[in-house]
C-alpha cells in the first residue's frame, strides 16, 4: 500500500476488495485512503474504466482467476507471489495478457535491492569465473499456530507449503541469476506441523550443464531465519549477504589467498550505483513504468512462470523420489492442480480453520544486508 502512495503523481489508490470486506474498511481507515471505494469480491470492480491496474494479494489459489478476469476486463496485473499454483493456471494468464495487450507482473521485491541486484551484476560481470555450484538457503520458522488460518496448510488452498510460499522469492532469484536447470532431484518432508498437509522442509539438487550444481534448502522450522545465496566460480566465491572469497592453488593444489582479485570484484561490487527505488516501491515504479512506456517490466509472466515450474519439478522430484528432466510437459500430471494435488504427499489432515489470525507479522532476519548500508529485505 505503501509503494503505491509514495508514487502520488502517477497512481491513485481508488478500491479495496477483500471478502471480508470490513478488513478492507480498516485498511481504508490506517491507510487514509479516504476516496477509496470497498468491495467484497474482485468482479465488482471489473467494468470500472477508471481503473487501470489491479494487485492481486489473495491466497494462491484465487491468483490465476481473478487475474484473468481482470486482464480480460481490460486491466493491468500485478500479482502476488507465487504466480499461481500450476503452469496450467500460469499459461493461462500469460494467455490472457498477451490476447489484451496489458502488462502481467509478478511480485518479487527482492530483486529490487541493492545487494541483489549488485550481486547479479558482479555475476554478469565474469569476474568470478563460470558458476560451479550455487548454494541457496531459504530458512525460516513459523508455529503450529501459523498453520490454523483457513487457507494455509492444504494443497487445494496454498497449492504447496514452504517451497512455494517461502523459497519462491529465492528461487526466482536463483533462476534470474543462473538460469533454468536440466534435472532437478528432491527430498519434502513435514518435520514440525503435523495440522498441515503441506511440507515445512526440502531439499532439492539441480543439475546445469558442464557439471555445475544447485542445492535449495526450503524450510519453515529453521530458528534463526538465516538466508543466504553462495555462488562459488571458477576463480572466487561471493554471496548475499556480501562477502567475496578468492582463492590460488599451490604447487601442491593446496589453496592460498588471492587478495589482488578479490579487492578486484570488491571494487567493482562498491562501484555499482544504488537504486533509485528499493523493496515494493521499486517494483510498483517497474510497473508503473511498463505501463507508461508500453515496456515490459522486471518480472514478467513467462519469468513468474519459469518459477512456478521449478517449484512444481520439486515437488515431482520429491513425491516420485526420483531425478526429473525440465522442462514440464502439458501432458504431465504435474502440469495441472489436479495432478498435483493427487501425486503430492499428505503429510497430515488439516485440523485448525481460523478466518483470521491476530498478533504481530514478523520477516526474516536481515539476510541481503547492504556493506554501505543498513537494511535487507524479508520474505
Amino acid at each position: 500500500m505503501e509503494a503505491f502512495k509514495a508514487f502520488p503523481e502517477r497512481c491513485e489508490i481508488v478500491a479495496l476488495v477483500d471478502i471480508y470486506p470490513e478488513k478492507a474498511q480498516l485498511c481504508r481507515e490506517c491507510s487514509g485512503l479516504n476516496k477509496a471505494k470497498v468491495f467484497n469480491s474482485h468482479k465488482m470492480i471489473l467494468a470500472d474504466p477508471g481503473i487501470d491496474l489491479v494487485s492481486i494479494c489473495t491466497p494462491p489459489h484465487d491468483h490465476a482467476a481473478i487475474a484473468i478476469d481482470c486482464l480480460n476486463h481490460g486491466k493491468h496485473v500485478l500479482v502476488e507471489k507465487p504466480m499461481a499454483v500450476s503452469l496450467l493456471e500460469c499459461d493461462a494468464m500469460i494467455a490472457a495478457a498477451q490476447q489484451n495487450r496489458k502488462v502481467l507482473s509478478v511480485v518479487a521485491q527482492n530483486r529490487f535491492s541493492d545487494p541483489i541486484m549488485k550481486l547479479k551484476k558482479t555475476l554478469d560481470s565474469g569476474l568470478i569465473g563460470r558458476v560451479l555450484h550455487a548454494q541457496v538457503d531459504s530458512l525460516w520458522w513459523r508455529g503450529r499456530s501459523y498453520y490454523d488460518l483457513w487457507w494455509r496448510g492444504l494443497w487445494e488452498k496454498e497449492g504447496g507449503g514452504c517451497t512455494l510460499n517461502h523459497a519462491v522469492h529465492h528461487i526466482d532469484m536463483l533462476i534470474w541469476m543462473l538460469g533454468m536447470p536440466n534435472k532437478v532431484t528432491a527430498v519434502l518432508a513435514n518435520a514440525a506441523h503435523d495440522n498441515s498437509e503441506v511440507e515445512d522442509v526440502s531439499v532439492a539438487v539441480m543439475q546445469y550443464g558442464q557439471g555445475t550444481l544447485a542445492q535449495v534448502t526450503s524450510s519453515v522450522i529453521h530458528h534463526g531465519q538465516e538466508q543466504q545465496l553462495i555462488f562459488q566460480g571458477e576463480k572466487a566465491r561471493i554471496s548475499a549477504p556480501w562477502k567475496v572469497v578468492a582463492s590460488r592453488a599451490q604447487e601442491n593444489g593446496f589453496p592460498l589467498p588471492y587478495p589482488e582479485l578479490e579487492e578486484k570484484i570488491e571494487a567493482f561490487y562498491r562501484g555499482l550505483p544504488a537504486l533509485k527505488y528499493t523493496g515494493h516501491t521499486g517494483q510498483i515504479d517497474d510497473i508503473l513504468t511498463a505501463i507508461e512506456t508500453n515496456g515490459e517490466p522486471l518480472i514478467t509472466g513467462e519469468q513468474g512462470r519459469m518459477t512456478i515450474e521449478l517449484i512444481t519439478a520439486i515437488y515431482k522430484a520429491g513425491a516420485e523420489q526420483r531425478t526429473i528432466d525440465l522442462p514440464i510437459r502439458q501432458n504431465d500430471p504435474f502440469y495441472t492442480v489436479e495432478g498435483i494435488r493427487q501425486n503430492v504427499p499428505h503429510f497430515h489432515q488439516k485440523t485448525g480453520s481460523l478466518p483470521q489470525l491476530d498478533g504481530k507479522i514478523t520477516v526474516g532476519s536481515d539476510y541481503l544486508p547492504d556493506p554501505d548500508k543498513t537494511g535487507g529485505s524479508g520474505s
